[in-house]
């Protein structure tokens, strides 16, 4: 039976440029400059430098998949074409079951953030973030049109704010602030390094867009190309701020940017900061979201989901089922944080090996399905190895993603012996 349901294509180069930046720009912003200072002194700032210089082939790698191979299953399609349904099937469950935990966890730190501002407690905190998942999940049922608008005035508020914070900073920035440049040794800026790559993770996101995108081709390279840019420059003029104040030692390190921003203003600039986190957070969900729905209705179209994860809105021609199951995934996530029985801390550690896992097959396609493109497959190169060597570090969050790949392989086999035993009888009743 041929599929007659597609999404509709309404994603321009600004909306592009907002959705990459959204899924980047996470709440690390306001957290890990203070920590990488902390790590590496003012060195930290070569680290920044250089993950800056790497962050170009990290998100071209993407994006020049998304530009040659548009569609809604992103990284999993790609993995698809290089390796196989199966294997692309399987990561591309690595990445739908990253976002169910992945998302309340953003929505937890954003709101965390605002009711730590104002003096609220843990019940506020959930219902703030109740309010951004569904904002999330209300913006992709209305489509990427809307989404996209969204997020648009969401990232202009962020840039706002961090360049805001920046110009607070300057006339409080001192030389001394500067020196001894590695008071912790020249192995404290790898150390710092390694951190700084999970502000880099993101760019995988937005390929399951792709299908969405008005002109694919200039909306995922030169979109890349921009968003990469303006997201380097924001995390470095964060990260100067923060060794030029010494914010990470007065404000203490996992609160730099709050206090740089609470300074000037007093009482207002807790209420700002706070405000800047749900802003900052509220723009991953959508852009995570987003991606996470398409893939689970791409899965479905090729038969690997649910045939429902695949029902798309008679309106909106949106995937409501996807997003639906999301909705339950988050719900489900927020009463077992509300339970007390998963922390943050928790929560936290596991989508990150499904993160990592989907961009490394990501990479390896990038390889494989550019060649031919000399730049892209040394840049896809380029990804892998820096992605590979960030797995290890993981640790027990291992454990999800292998737990995946069992009832994936489960799941598939069983699908199989349905198939043939099905057809076997089939061959019976024609004799």
């Amino acid at each position: 039976m041929k599929e007659t349901h597609t999404l509709q294509r309404n994603i321009g180069m600004p909306q592009a440029i907002a959705l990459y930046i959204g899924a980047v720009l996470g709440s690390g912003i306001l957290i890990v400059p203070g920590l990488a200072a902390e790590i590496a002194g003012p060195a930290s700032l070569l680290a920044w430098g250089f993950m800056t210089l790497l962050i170009l082939p990290l998100a071209l790698s993407m994006g020049l998949l998304s530009a040659k191979f548009p569609n809604a299953g992103g990284v999993s399609h790609f993995v698809t074409l290089a390796f196989g349904p199966k294997a692309g099937a399987l990561v591309g469950w690595f990445f739908l079951m990253s976002v169910p935990i992945g998302g309340p966890v953003a929505a937890l730190t954003g709101a965390g953030y605002m009711t730590a501002a104002m003096g609220w407690g843990d019940g506020a905190r959930i219902a703030i973030a109740a309010v951004m998942l569904a904002i999330g999940l209300i913006t992709n049922w209305m489509g990427m049109q809307v989404a996209g608008k969204v997020q648009i005035a969401v990232v202009i508020a962020i840039i706002a704010v961090l360049v805001f914070s920046f110009a607070t900073a300057l006339p409080r920035m001192e030389s001394t602030h500067f020196t001894p440049f590695v008071p912790h040794g020249w192995m404290s800026i790898g150390q710092a390094a390694a951190i700084l790559f999970w502000c880099f993770i993101g760019w995988e996101a937005v390929s399951h867009l792709s299908e969405e995108f008005k002109d694919p081709q200039r909306a995922a390279v030169k979109g890349v190309t921009i968003a990469a840019i303006i997201v380097g420059v924001l995390y470095f003029l964060s990260a100067l701020a923060t060794v030029g104040t010494q914010s990470y030692l007065r404000g203490g390190a996992d609160s730099s940017l709050v206090w740089i921003i609470s300074q000037p203003l007093g009482a207002w600039g807790g209420f700002i900061a706070g405000l800047t986190g749900l802003f900052i957070c509220t723009a991953t969900i959508i852009a995570y979201s987003s991606a996470a729905s398409r893939v689970a209705f791409a899965l479905s179209r090729q038969g690997y989901a649910p045939k429902w994860m695949g029902r798309l809105s008679s309106r909106y021609k949106t995937p409501t089922g996807a997003i639906g199951f999301l909705m339950l995934c988050f719900a489900a996530v927020l009463l077992l944080y509300g339970s007390g029985l998963l922390s943050i801390t928790t929560l936290i550690q596991f989508p990150n090996a499904t993160f990592i896992l989907t961009y490394i097959g990501g990479c390896a396609a990038g390889i494989r399905l550019l060649k031919g493109n000399r730049l892209g497959v040394t840049i896809s190169w380029i990804s892998f190895i820096a992605t590979l060597a960030v797995f290890p570090f993981t640790g027990w969050a291992i454990l999800y993603p292998l737990l995946i790949t069992i009832v994936f392989i489960i799941v598939t086999v069983l699908g199989n012996k349905r198939s043939s035993g099905s057809g076997y009888s089939q061959t019976l009743e024609h004799r």
